[in-house]
């Protein structure tokens, strides 16, 4: 498929409004996104996604609009998983829920950028070397690896390298103010810690961009739809986080199904590069008679396997179990720690109260995972002690102004 300058650029100058309006008329004014602002906003990016899915099938034809669509739906899955890391970060960080939507947009934007630096990169090596395809295949076999080994929330750490030469270079404050990167402390212009959970976001990101990105050259080489495949699996992001976070520790089975894709996948660039070979000790330097994976398949494959995960997923009792869980320990940490809006902290509250009743009626087996369950119960008693003194406080009050 052959794109035209004009294309290229009426492509891009649309991604760049879309992120300025999400900048201008969302993140600039602080503020938490209620689940009905975060439904119709995520709708809305992914019908753009698709209907560009569309134009590109009927312009372009059915492989490009194929090759596009798996390509979307592969970075979109993988998208959904780094928001995994992305609340580590911010509940590690300690931001403010009402603050996070511009360190979302931020790492949006950085990945964005460096996603293209490593298309452009990759599309230049495919073009000159055909063995490449044997080295992003390998890429994707250790990642789908690498998946399935047992992992808990506190092996993504937040404190990177970027951020370990952040801290040392950089001077920040203790606390934060609003969203603002710098601040006035002790009578002298520093820098906020939201920089660094930037620029944790930022770094993470280039981490998952080495593996997305031989993933999605895997599913096709025209550089046009690797762009903006990716690009739309990244717009909208940050309204998808707000719309799936009480669901992201519900998907306990999704690790094992992009596992899968990505092994797939592997095996597809494998023999592709062995159809394409020209490496003198493979079969004398002579292309491999092997049999290739069409990209109608490689889309069933995708969309069957996200479609197992996910059900899968939600119906697990375990899952519903480690999700009660991860959200009363995320919930008692921001309501003593991190929010100080009062209004913030009475839904906060409301929330905790839901959750622990059904931590209470959690079966015992699944009681016993529960990681630190002495330090957990030891944070909600002090909430309640924080409660009661809140209450206390403010009836004193009452009775004062009477």
């Amino acid at each position: 498929m052959d794109v035209s300058a004009a294309v290229w650029w009426l492509t891009i100058l649309g991604i760049v409004a879309l992120l300025l309006f999400d900048f201008f008329f969302h993140v600039r004014k602080s503020h938490v996104p209620t689940l009905r602002e975060a439904t119709v906003w995520s709708a809305l990016y992914v019908g753009i996604a698709l209907l560009f899915g569309v134009g590109v099938w009927l312009f372009g034809g059915p492989t490009p609009g194929a090759e596009y669509f798996a390509g979307y739906v592969t970075e979109k899955a993988l998208s959904v998983d780094n928001l995994f890391v992305f609340l580590v970060i911010l509940s590690s960080f300690k931001v403010p829920r009402a603050e996070q939507q511009k360190a979302l947009l931020f790492g949006i934007v950085f990945s964005l950028i460096a996603r293209t630096g490593f298309i452009l990169v990759g599309a230049a090596l495919i073009n000159m070397f055909a063995w490449v395809f044997y080295l992003f295949g390998l890429i994707l076999l250790l990642t789908a690896g690498n998946l399935l080994k047992p992992e808990g929330e506190e092996s993504h750490s937040p404190d990177n390298l970027m951020v370990r030469v952040a801290r040392r270079l950089l001077r920040t404050s203790d606390t934060y103010d609003g969203d603002r990167l710098f601040t006035v402390q002790d009578g002298k212009r520093v820098m906020t810690p939201m920089l660094l959970v930037m620029i944790a976001i930022g770094g993470t990101d280039i981490l998952f961009a080495l593996d997305s990105i031989p993933a999605i050259f895997g599913l096709t080489q025209n550089v046009y739809l690797v762009f903006t495949a990716t690009a739309f699996s990244l717009l909208g992001l940050r309204q998808l986080y707000f719309l799936i976070d009480g669901l992201l520790d519900r998907l306990i089975y999704l690790t094992y199904g992009l596992a899968v894709i990505l092994g797939f996948i592997g095996v597809k660039l494998i023999l592709h590069a062995l159809h394409e070979n020209n490496v003198p000790f493979i079969n004398d330097g002579e292309p491999v008679k092997v049999v290739e994976i069409s990209t109608g398949l490689s889309l069933s494959v995708i969309i069957g396997v996200l479609v197992v995960t996910v059900v899968a997923s939600l119906s697990s009792p375990k899952g519903r179990a480690k999700s009660t869980v991860s959200a009363v320990r995320r919930h008692v940490q921001e309501y003593l720690d991190v929010e100080h809006d009062p209004k913030v902290r009475e839904e906060i509250f409301a929330k905790l109260l839901a959750e622990e009743a059904q931590l209470k009626k959690l079966p015992v087996r699944y009681r016993r995972e529960i990681r630190d369950e002495d330090k957990l119960t030891a944070l909600l008693r002090r909430a309640h002690e924080e409660r009661e003194e809140h209450e206390e406080h403010e009836e004193q009050d009452e009775h004062d102004r009477a």
